[in-house]
């Protein structure tokens, strides 16, 4: 079948999906706005905007968790019952998640047949079960052992089981979240590989992503969302990157340049640091560097090798094993991450929710958490000028919100990422631990991320970032290193590394030293 990319003009290939005038408000708040777009069969349509423009919420109505206030859904045109997921499931839509939902004690074919066969098929009729997920995968160009455990799947494989899993229930529309989140470039572009061969078999697929690159590799056509409303529209061939990024936050961006900068003193480093985990998790295996002044080490991989062990272990969270680790240069002993905090250590947490801030609390008791000391004489908290002080921090640092007094919960995830930035760096912290701190950023939180940790650089801060997005990588680090199972690489100058050198690092290859 003929995908979209080949229609003649006038439109010869079905439509799969039509969405008219949706329109979705929570309170005050309009998160859909009169949106409509098409789809057709065969077709890969990339959804592009920042974030809060609407896109998880559009979806989220498409397969039934929502129930639109106005506009109508066709797939294949047939209305499709709002705010029902068997009914989105029996026409045909199926939806990947960022974060999978495998059991990870089952097998890849049980993972496979969970909530698509009855609890008793696979003892009865696991042949033919068996014979059907088998071509499915055959379909994706995925080979794998049906009764393997999925915990035993790399990440990659793992996403390739969901696809699976979905048109295994003949879905004919399928959704992808932020898929390549945690992938290598290798996996990735495997990735694109497998949905360019399924869209020439008619499956149209909605391709959810922050990533610029993304969309342009692997769209038919783009649909860009700002503030609830459909902005821009455009086919792949018409496509124009800066264009794209103009459409998403309403003006020109211009990236953050790394200038060179010649590294000072010593502020960190690691000799041997090792950390052990429990139910066979990979943990940490003696890593050492130095960082110093004026200095970004970059640190990346597939997530679940080491990196969360020493993103904790540096943030005072646990303690390693074995090994030393030197704070000197900071005049402190190390400890817990109130102790590190004081004595100059700034930390960006990977899970900006569950660690970052405290969802109950209000925006200005969030930005001054770890400074109450500043504000409080004999035990009591001076509530105007710890308001005084959010306020600014929130202004400087481009913090949007409807008050101070709301829950930072409400905030979308790029103002509550900026919210800890201007909490962890007004007070010139020499050393600086960000982890995965552009995640699920649109393009321009990103750009306002990396503006402040060069900013940051540039006044004499050490930065350690650990990251899975190799653009930041490349954009932020002076050197880079690579972990893998556990296990830390030497660090490599980034300007003599490419993309094809990192992802094969990635899936555990040495490299020769680049030259």
């Amino acid at each position: 079948m003929r995908s979209n990319k080949d229609r003649p003009q006038g439109g010869a290939v079905p439509i799969a999906l039509k969405m008219t005038g949706i329109t979705k408000r929570f309170g005050a708040l309009v998160a859909s706005d009169q949106v409509s777009l098409e789809l057709g069969e065969g077709e890969i349509l990339s959804l592009f905007g920042e974030n809060g423009a609407g896109k998880t919420t559009l979806m989220n109505i498409l397969f039934g968790h929502y129930t639109a206030d106005a506009g109508n859904i066709e797939v294949f045109s047939k209305p499709l019952v709002g705010g029902n997921t068997k009914a989105a499931l029996d026409a045909g839509i199926g939806m990947v998640h960022q974060h999978f939902a495998l059991g990870e004690n089952l097998t890849v074919l049980e993972n496979i047949c969970l909530g698509n066969e009855p609890l008793w098929s696979l003892r009865f009729g696991g042949v033919r079960l068996a014979d059907k997920a088998r071509q499915i995968a055959q379909r994706c160009g995925f080979e794998v052992d049906l009764d393997r455990p999925v915990h035993t799947l790399s990440i990659g494989e793992k996403q390739r089981v969901e696809i699976v899993k979905a048109l295994y229930r003949d879905a004919k529309i399928l959704v992808l979240d932020e898929p390549t989140a945690v992938l290598t470039p290798q996996e990735a572009e495997g990735l694109f590989e497998v949905l360019r061969h399924l869209s020439t078999e008619g499956l149209a697929v909605i391709f959810i992503s922050h990533k610029l690159k993304e969309i342009m590799a692997v769209s038919d056509r783009i649909c860009v969302l700002r503030h609830g409303r459909v902005v821009l529209e455009v086919t792949r061939a018409e496509a124009d990157p800066d264009e794209i990024a103009k459409a998403m936050v309403g003006q020109e961006l211009k990236p953050a340049v790394r200038t060179r900068l010649e590294p000072g003193s010593t502020l960190l480093s690691l000799e041997a640091v090792a950390k052990k985990v429990d139910q066979g998790a990979l943990g940490l295996q003696e890593a050492s560097f130095t960082l110093r002044e004026r200095e970004i080490l970059g640190i990346t991989g597939v997530s679940g090798n080491g990196q969360q062990e020493l993103g904790d272990i540096l943030n005072g969270i646990t303690k390693p094993d074995s090994g030393h680790i030197d704070w000197s240069a900071l005049n402190t002993a190390g400890g817990d991450g109130d102790q590190l905090r004081r004595d100059g250590v700034a930390r960006i947490p990977a899970d900006r929710h569950a660690e970052g801030v405290i969802s109950g609390m209000t925006v200005w008791e969030n930005v001054i958490s770890h400074s109450l000391g500043k504000f409080s004489k004999n035990g009591l908290l001076s509530f105007d000028s710890a308001q005084e002080h959010s306020q600014q921090l929130c202004t400087s640092y481009d913090v949007r919100y409807d008050s101070l007094h709301a829950e930072v919960q409400q905030l979308s995830g790029g103002n509550i990422q900026k919210l800890i930035l201007a909490r962890e760096l007004s007070d010139q912290p020499r050393v600086i631990i960000a982890v995965q701190p552009t995640r699920g950023l649109d393009v321009g939180a990103v750009d306002a991320v990396h503006r402040r940790l060069l900013e940051m650089r540039e006044k004499g801060a050490g930065v350690l970032l650990i990251t899975e997005d190799l653009d930041e990588l490349f954009a932020l680090s002076d050197q880079i290193a690579v972990i893998y199972k556990g296990k830390l690489s030497p660090f490599y100058s980034a300007e003599r590394l490419t993309l094809k050198n990192i992802g094969r690092m990635m899936s555990g290859f040495e490299i020769a030293t680049p030259a």
